[in-house]
């Protein structure tokens, strides 16, 4: 307990996950570590949750974290009823379904502007932290896990904090961290990150040990994020993307190392990434959110002189590969609050090549990357808004068709949009590269549909363009039969 709980008085502290659950009371603001989803708390969530399964009573919480957490903590409580509201980003089924009948009220938020928000008061006052550590410093500062997300601002903004200290995190994780918060407008510095090697806070998040309430002894490991296999679809985006970003280099437009890239989360992310494993580049830096399995494959064979994230979000074989050779991958690895790691003026700054996806994209360039149909919420928009909008090269890619066929993501209109074309410079599916910059609306709906459109859509959503034409517009659209295009699919069943 020594090395894990140094502070002595702390050690009084210790107590069941059952007793800490009993100071989560109905109506609370409770805010939780965890980010997509690694270093979340799970033994507090799930006693609360064993708790109002047996009693009966009725206790509904806000719940707000850095993005998605696991199983032990969205499913568990939203399958007792427990959370009336959720923010800013989630990708457990039962909580969105929840969320889509309207029985949980959710706000996505860009997860760059979530802790100053907080910190506005904006959701009010926090009552309750929950944080998972592998440690507590003899000053009583909290050492977190495997992600950081917000947890800064929630500990210095709770009224009380509960810690899990996750024994199944080894104490070799300590010194991978760089806590840095930003002081708020009109008493903010530039933030003194010049590159994504620096250094420029603590190894521990700064905690006043008065407001710790419980410590609570757990060993559960992160739920791991399976990865599907890479298929020959990521794989030609993968190619398409190395392609042009070879002739970016070409042309001068960007240095030999390139400059820092970003990923989103998920297989075909993930699988993108993987493509850089073939190409020329050595040497590039990574300022994500989510260090995944493809950063480490990067790591291994040399490419990567660095990589910066907010959460290491591994496969179960990336996850024992990590630990297995922990003392590397500290060497390439620095984890940083999501305020710092999506910060839109360091990926401006840095000029950062942004690669995201997309659930559908339309002829003109805009992006729904959040919302099924325009209506069922997915997960959320989660980083992607901030390094696409910062980003010198935004990026997105999709597989061109989806529901073995049903439904085109290149679509006349986007159902919902996130991201507009204002922002958007390459798109980039299976079937090819559309390079955005520069062109009017009619020259990028040429584009698109030439390049990135499935071989059956095409000439449906060629004939559409022709048709709007003919009604003209510096955009041309044909509104009804393009809103009629997303109610097809709907009458097909694919949205089941």
């Amino acid at each position: 307990m020594d090395k894990r709980i140094r502070n002595k008085k702390l050690q009084k502290k210790v107590m069941s996950a059952e007793q800490a659950a009993e100071l989560i009371k109905n109506g609370m603001t409770v805010a939780t570590s965890g980010f997509t989803p690694a270093g979340y708390p799970k033994a507090v969530p799930l006693a609360l949750a064993k708790r109002v399964k047996k009693s009966k009573e009725k206790l509904q919480i806000s719940l707000l974290t850095g993005a998605s957490v696991g199983e032990e903590l969205d499913g568990a409580l939203t399958e007792e009823g427990i959370i009336i509201r959720r923010y800013p980003y989630q990708t457990n089924k039962a909580l969105r379904n929840n969320i889509n009948k309207g029985e949980i009220f959710y706000s996505d938020i860009h997860l760059s502007h979530f802790a100053q928000q907080i910190r506005y008061g904006f959701f009010g006052e926090i009552d309750l932290a929950i944080i998972e550590a592998i440690a507590i410093d003899e000053e009583g500062n909290i050492i977190p896990s495997t992600s950081i997300g917000v947890s800064p601002t929630f500990i210095d903004r709770a009224k009380a904090i509960i810690v899990e200290i996750n024994n199944s995190q080894p104490l070799e994780l300590e010194g991978i961290h760089d806590i840095y918060q930003p002081k708020d407008p009109p008493y903010r510095y530039p933030i003194p990150l010049i590159k994504p090697e620096d250094r420029i806070g603590t190894p521990y998040i700064p905690t006043d040990p008065k407001k710790i309430q419980a410590i609570v002894i757990t060993d559960t490991n992160d739920q791991s994020s399976p990865l599907a296999p890479i298929d020959k679809n990521s794989e030609k985006i993968a190619s398409y993307i190395v392609y042009f970003l070879k002739n970016e280099v070409k042309h001068n437009r960007l240095p030999q190392n390139l400059l820092p890239l970003q990923s989103g989360v998920g297989s075909v992310a993930n699988a993108v990434l993987a493509g850089l494993l073939d190409s020329p580049f050595k040497d590039l830096d990574f300022y994500s959110e989510v260090i995944q399995d493809s950063v480490l494959d990067l790591i291994d064979s040399g490419k990567i002189r660095i990589a910066s994230g907010t959460s290491l979000t591994l496969s179960e074989e990336g996850q024992q590969r990590f630990y297995s050779n922990l003392d590397k991958y500290k060497k390439k690895i620095i984890l940083r609050p999501q305020e710092i790691s999506n910060n839109p003026e360091i990926i401006r700054r840095i000029g950062s090549i942004a690669a995201n996806t997309a659930i559908e994209v339309d002829i003109y360039g805009n992006v729904n990357s959040t919302n099924i149909m325009g209506t069922k919420m997915m997960n959320g928009i989660g980083g992607s808004g901030d390094f696409t909008r910062n980003a010198y090269l935004s990026i997105f890619v999709t597989p061109s068709i989806a529901k073995n066929g049903d439904i085109s993501c290149v679509v006349p209109m986007v159902s919902h949009v996130d991201h507009t074309e204002h922002d958007v410079q390459v798109i980039v599916t299976e079937q090819g590269l559309a390079d955005l910059r520069g062109l009017s609306p009619r020259e990028r709906a040429e584009t698109i549909i030439d390049n990135c459109a499935h071989p059956e859509y095409k000439p449906k959503l060629k004939d559409y363009y022709q048709r709007a034409l003919e009604k003209g517009g510096h955009t041309p659209h044909l509104i009804k039969e393009a809103l009629s295009w997303h109610k097809k699919f709907l009458e097909t069943g694919c949205m089941k």
